[in-house]
């Protein structure tokens, strides 16, 4: 919740309006935590305006502050919705190794990351891959019973300056990405095994697992319908 706070979706939908003068209803394809990054948010809205496509592109990025850009725009179905009707979605979590006034606000500072062999990070991220309870690893919310996600790929590169992680699945919990990233390190930190993972899956209980990473360097990627 973000309560009297200027949202992305405030914004555009404010510059919508300037160009359209219709109050419109923009659905995104999901909520994302304070401080998170999109290269890749999708969202959906209907008007009664008869729009060129290229043209409203061009002039709702002429509106938009410089912190939000549109990439591409298409017509869609009138029962077309942003959310329910994605089949994934994909998070970029990004380590710099160094301290960088260029990054630090994308990415997280973690110098002990240079040292994880991360061919065992990406082999005990695969016990996460498939259909799991995500409980354990997501924020308490009483509004939602099912925490069940199919998670399809999930890896780990180690470059130079910047390291990454990759995940997909069909849906994520709130935080979990982020305390998923968090479990892994300790996991590979503590030289655990896969077994932990599962276990801290069975338990279903958000203390089990270890803390989140900071959302700083959590980027929602991309969306697949």
């Amino acid at each position: 919740m973000q309560l009297n706070a200027i949202t992305v979706q405030q914004k555009i939908i404010d510059a919508i309006e300037v160009i359209t003068k219709e109050r419109v209803n923009l659905i995104g394809s999901g909520r994302t935590d304070t401080g998170v990054h999109a290269f890749g948010q999708a969202a959906n809205f209907r008007t009664e305006s008869e729009l060129d496509i290229y043209k409203f592109l061009y002039q709702l990025n002429s509106i938009l502050p410089k912190d939000i850009s549109i990439t591409k725009m298409e017509k869609v179905a009138e029962s077309f919705h942003a959310r329910f009707d994605a089949k994934s979605r994909s998070y970029l979590y990004l380590f710099i190794h160094n301290k960088s006034p260029f990054y630090y606000k994308y990415a997280h500072y973690y110098p002990p990351i240079t040292k994880i062999d991360f061919f065992k990070l990406n082999e005990i991220s695969k016990a996460l891959l498939g259909e799991h309870d995500f409980t354990s690893f997501s924020k308490k919310n009483p509004e939602i019973d099912d925490k069940t996600c199919s998670i399809s790929e999930i890896w780990w590169r180690k470059g130079r300056d910047l390291s990454t992680f990759y995940i997909t699945a069909n849906r994520f919990m709130h935080g979990m990405v982020r305390t998923i990233v968090g479990t892994l390190l300790y996991a590979a930190e503590q030289n655990l095994d896969e077994n932990y993972l599962l276990e801290v899956l069975e338990q279903k209980n958000r203390e089990e697992a270890d803390e989140s990473v900071p959302a700083k360097g959590l980027f929602l990627f991309k969306v697949r319908y």
